[in-house]
């Protein structure tokens, strides 16, 4: 299947993993920082809105990066960006600042099903494209023990929710109803539809 040669504006091994395994020839975009808080949440906004507006927003940045003179000379490709979020509730729980901070996120996702949301977007200069997954998962109860043993492996500090299907919390989770790829944090199925529509 062909496919056309995109920009991934992420830094998330998954994703560039994911798009690899598709073969979806594609460069990562590595954007300058932003000041402030990264991806604030806006005042009473509801976490399916906010995990696609932050996918919208990391595009237009991307688009607008690729237009400035500091990208002078890059190849004009269309860029693909994405946002997943853990919520529970009306709360979204985002990458653990410390490990206290994973131990607790561990311990409320213990025993309990939570929602994974991952939106897609696919954009150039001409249009914007979207997709969201929505994946429900189920953890088992989780002993103190197993919680300590997976924060001392240091996976859970780069991830939202504090886990990481594909990895060591895999023995944790008892099901999921939805998109395995969409909780790593990029939905093959979403992805590959977005992609196709951009190249029809």
């Amino acid at each position: 299947m062909q496919f056309p040669a995109i920009y991934l504006a992420s830094a998330s091994p998954r994703r560039h993993e994911i798009l690899t395994q598709l073969g979806v020839p594609h460069e990562v975009l590595r954007l300058p920082p932003v000041a402030g808080e990264d991806e604030p949440r806006l005042p009473g906004e509801p976490p399916a809105d906010y995990v696609l507006r932050t996918a919208r927003e990391k595009a237009q940045r991307a688009l607008e990066y690729l237009a400035s003179p500091t990208a002078a000379g890059r190849e004009l490709r269309p860029v693909l960006t994405a946002d997943t979020t853990v919520i529970m509730g009306d709360d979204i729980l985002g990458k653990p600042a410390n490990v206290e901070a994973a131990r607790t996120m561990l311990r409320r996702l213990s025993g309990s099903e939570h929602e994974v949301r991952s939106a897609v977007v696919l954009a150039d200069a001409s249009q914007m494209l979207e997709a969201v997954s929505v994946t429900r998962v189920r953890f088992a109860q989780l002993t103190d023990e197993e919680i300590e043993i997976y924060c001392a492996s240091g996976e859970p500090m780069d991830k939202a929710g504090a886990y990481g299907i594909q990895g060591l919390a895999g023995l944790f989770i008892e099901h999921i109803s939805g998109s395995y790829s969409g909780v790593m944090g990029l939905p093959v199925f979403e992805t590959g539809r977005l992609l196709r529509r951009l190249g029809s």
